[in-house]
């Protein structure tokens, strides 16, 4: 195969797994071989074993953080201070993209920048939507109210005042604070059921930013 072909193939995809490439006379070992090659000229990024992207000046279209996290981890979706900052609950830049996943925890460097993995049980893997975070991309984000709540289960102290201040939340009228107890309640945690109602009070501070 040749890279003119490659591009014809998966040009228009923000990234691509080589088992796309499979199909037809070529072995899969000439593929992996050519894919290596690729990789040391700097034609592709290879993001993981399996995974990669059309490398700059040749790429089509720019892969957007948020869908390299969905393909580098499949059983996970964006969330934590990611989501909060996508969601325009925080106010700072967010450099590692922060998931959650029911597989491995862990850091994962790519050429295209770090990703970082909480592990969470099956039972807690739900509050996400799909996204549309650029045009013609999308990715699965945990909504506005499972975003916080992640952040407070997996973060020791999460649910205390002083920690939720620290997150310096804005934009709260966005945000549904009957769902965020009703989450709470799914997860049948006393330290979520906390955080709601500390959430519900940070949010009655803030005047008239919050309808109920």
């Amino acid at each position: 195969m040749k890279f003119e072909e490659l591009l014809e193939l998966v040009g228009d995809e923000p990234v691509f797994e080589s088992s796309v490439l499979f199909a037809g006379e070529t072995s899969v070992g000439a593929i992996r071989q050519q894919l290596s090659r690729w990789t040391k000229r700097g034609y592709v990024d290879q993001l993981r074993r399996g995974l990669y992207a059309i490398a700059r000046p040749y790429r089509k279209v720019d892969p957007h953080p948020f869908v390299v996290a969905n393909a580098l981890v499949p059983s996970s979706y964006v969330s934590l201070q990611s989501a909060l900052r996508h969601h325009g609950l925080i106010p700072e830049h967010v450099p590692t993209v922060t998931s959650v996943t029911t597989g491995r925890p862990g850091e994962r460097s790519t050429p295209l920048g770090p990703h970082l993995y909480h592990h969470i049980a099956e039972a807690y893997f739900w509050g996400y939507d799909t996204v549309e975070v650029a045009r013609g991309q999308d990715a699965f984000v945990a909504t506005r109210e499972k975003a916080l709540l992640d952040l407070v289960y997996l973060r020791p102290g999460g649910a205390d005042r002083d920690f939720l201040e620290s997150l310096r939340l804005q934009d709260l009228d966005g945000l549904d604070l009957e769902e965020l107890e009703r989450h709470a309640e799914r997860w049948d945690k006393p330290k979520l059921r906390h955080a709601a109602a500390e959430i519900r009070s940070i949010a009655s501070d803030e005047e008239g930013h919050i309808t109920i």
